[in-house]
């Protein structure tokens, strides 16, 4: 690993599922039990952090590979034109960077691994697609965890007719697990020291930064993620696609939870365009079937 990328500096306003889970899996990786992160928290994040774990893995870990250092970048364009020798490109933005950042190294001749989803737009996810395509001497590989356990007792039970014919498969998820916000935010926080707002906002349109935006509350808005669905569906749904070998559906309805507020004495439903429901139903057809997705 020759170099990390990342428009915030160090470990300032970062958020995560626990305060010390993640700092406790970097110490036990590096070989480093006193390491900590800095900045305002215990949680790790910013390419000083990225730079500094590279480093001391291969210090402690790997230190017969005479390793050189690792470079540390904000901008992810100047990283590509400087590490000429780069052999593979690792994605791991939220989602609405995915897909321009999958065709510039593409377009450079990297591999490319990132998470899901490809692109937090359809039209980018196809545009990359299509470049990984005409691009075969290049891999491509989406690699967030993509098995659910086995199918097989399931698939040997629908198979031998145990439930008749099957029609429907219904899935749940538990998420959202983070907020998601009705409204835009009203206040305008000064932007942390170090961190680049308009290389983080990348290809969406420009807005006043907040910390509501990024970190692990982006997927709930429209513009830099792709809500439950982008967070879960790949996970709980990919084993039920792969067993019954299921195309993209033709139809896909949904049904999402309402939002309301007072305006002095009266009650009113908040309608907004930016940001995903608390709480969904979405079902998918395929051929007149429905089978419906992540509730």
């Amino acid at each position: 690993m020759v170099a990390v990328c990342d428009p915030n500096k160090e470990a300032k306003g970062y958020r995560d599922w626990e305060l010390n889970y993640l700092k406790d899996e970097i110490r036990k990786t590096i070989k480093k039990p006193d390491w900590n992160p800095g900045g305002d928290n215990t949680i790790p994040g910013g390419r000083d952090n990225g730079k500094d774990i590279v480093d001391t893995y291969y210090a402690n870990v790997r230190n017969d590979q005479k390793f050189k250092g690792c470079a540390a970048y904000a901008d992810p364009r100047r990283l590509l034109d400087k590490e000429k020798d780069l052999d593979a490109v690792k994605i791991m933005t939220p989602d609405h960077l995915h897909g321009v950042l999958c065709m510039a190294a593409i377009r450079r001749g990297k591999h490319v691994l990132v998470h899901k989803p490809i692109s937090n737009r359809l039209i980018e996810g196809k545009r990359v697609i299509e470049m990984a395509r005409n691009n075969p001497k290049l891999i491509t590989h989406l690699i967030p965890w993509d098995s659910n356990g086995s199918m097989d007792t399931v698939m040997n039970w629908i198979n031998a007719g145990a439930i008749g014919t099957l029609k429907e498969v219904h899935n749940w998820t538990n998420r959202p697990v983070w907020p998601q916000y009705p409204e835009l935010p009203a206040d305008k926080p000064p932007v942390p020291e170090g961190f680049d707002w308009d290389l983080w906002l990348g290809p969406e349109s420009d807005r006043p930064y907040h910390p509501n935006y990024t970190n692990m509350v982006f997927r709930g808005w429209y513009d830099f993620g792709g809500g439950s669905m982008a967070d879960m569906g790949h996970y709980s749904l990919w084993t039920v696609f792969k067993a019954l070998q299921l195309t993209s559906p033709t139809v896909i309805e949904p049904h999402r939870s309402h939002f309301c507020d007072f305006n002095g004495a009266v009650p009113f439903r908040v309608n907004n365009d930016f940001s995903f429901p608390m709480a969904s139903t979405v079902r998918f057809g395929i051929s007149g079937q429905w089978w419906p997705g992540p509730h």
